[in-house]
């Protein structure tokens, strides 16, 4: 029996708390803990369901929370087979030589360069990552839009493909950033979106553009795909229902929005009320000679948690198949 990788959570907020979670219920992996830079009800939550917390913040001791470090963060590192930094955009490159120094592999997040690592998404090209030292997991947006495009590569040959993303202003906690009353293009195009793209699907000609609106739920991708062989709707329903990580949504069930779909969600019973699948609507499929049209929403906190646990594996040498099977099983996902 192979011994249980051991993981570390750098950073415990919208992406770490959920990749912690998720880690616990892997009967391969063990939590060895997650990092913290200040007191809140995050880390408090944490502290309650046992997970350790280490901090390299000197007196980070909160005795009235009955809080106290495991040890400092070179401890965490020096523990863990593996870390998942999930610690604010720029920070996490900051950490490489820490990772370096312990022999320890990391896994980044999308905000991060392409340069800190094999950039990867689990069904697209998680055999050219096995054995990297360092990957990273591509943005919410990009994973969502490599999932459709993948399976329609592989059936139908993609020639190019043009995509708005239609961006969520920002996550439902965030009393921060806005906008609150306006539609902001992104005015450089493409967006960097098509370009990241292209670090998992080298090949992929597409060019994508951006718009922030005042939402908090998740992002919508409206999607052209000019195919080398004539799609059919029916024939591209059943492929995205075969594809791993796809949920296809009907009007005819009564989704018809962003809402709607967090709202089923919830009656699924998925944790946090996430929807980790990529979302399609059937009816907005539609085919004009080789173009394939359609339109997507990716729930921005969640939709990469599976991809971070798959890249576990993947640094550790397991198989795609594998991975992605037990992943898929353990946290309930399509």
């Amino acid at each position: 029996m192979k011994p249980h990788i051991n993981v570390g959570v750098f950073g415990y907020g919208t992406i770490g708390k959920r990749v912690a979670d998720a880690v616990l219920l892997q009967p391969d992996m063990n939590l060895v803990g997650v990092t913290a830079n200040s007191y809140n009800f995050k880390i408090k939550t944490a502290h309650e369901k046992g997970i350790p917390i280490f901090s390299d913040i000197e007196g980070f001791v909160h005795v009235e929370h009955g809080l106290r470090v495991a040890g400092s963060v070179d401890d965490l590192i020096s523990k863990s087979d593996v870390v998942v930094d999930c610690t604010p955009k720029g920070a996490a490159e900051r950490n490489t030589s820490r990772y370096k120094k312990y022999n320890t592999k990391a896994i980044f997040q999308g905000g991060e360069p392409s340069s800190c690592g094999k950039s990867f998404v689990s069904q697209c090209n998680y055999e050219d990552c096995v054995g990297h030292e360092f990957i990273r997991v591509v943005s919410c947006n990009t994973t969502g839009l490599c999932r459709t495009l993948d399976a329609l590569h592989w059936k139908y040959g993609v020639d190019k493909v043009h995509a708005t993303m239609i961006r969520r202003a920002a996550d439902p906690w965030d009393i921060y950033h806005g906008p609150v009353n306006a539609l902001v293009p992104h005015l450089i195009v493409p967006s960097h979106h098509g370009p990241d793209v292209r670090t998992v699907l080298e090949d992929m000609e597409i060019f994508t553009t951006s718009i922030s609106v005042p939402t908090t739920l998740m992002h919508l991708h409206s999607i052209t795909v000019d195919l080398n062989k004539k799609p059919s709707v029916d024939g591209v329903v059943g492929l995205f229902d075969a594809s791993t990580r796809v949920r296809v949504v009907k009007n005819s069930d009564g989704i018809r929005s962003t809402a709607e779909i967090m709202e089923y969600a919830k009656d699924l019973g998925n944790s946090r009320g996430d929807m980790p699948e990529v979302c399609v609507w059937e009816e907005t499929m539609g085919v004009w000679g080789n173009k394939l049209l359609y339109i997507q929403a990716v729930h921005q906190e969640s939709d990469v948690v599976p991809e971070n646990i798959d890249a576990i594996r993947c640094l550790m040498g397991t198989s795609s198949s594998a991975s992605i099977e037990l992943t898929n099983k353990t946290l309930g996902l399509f």
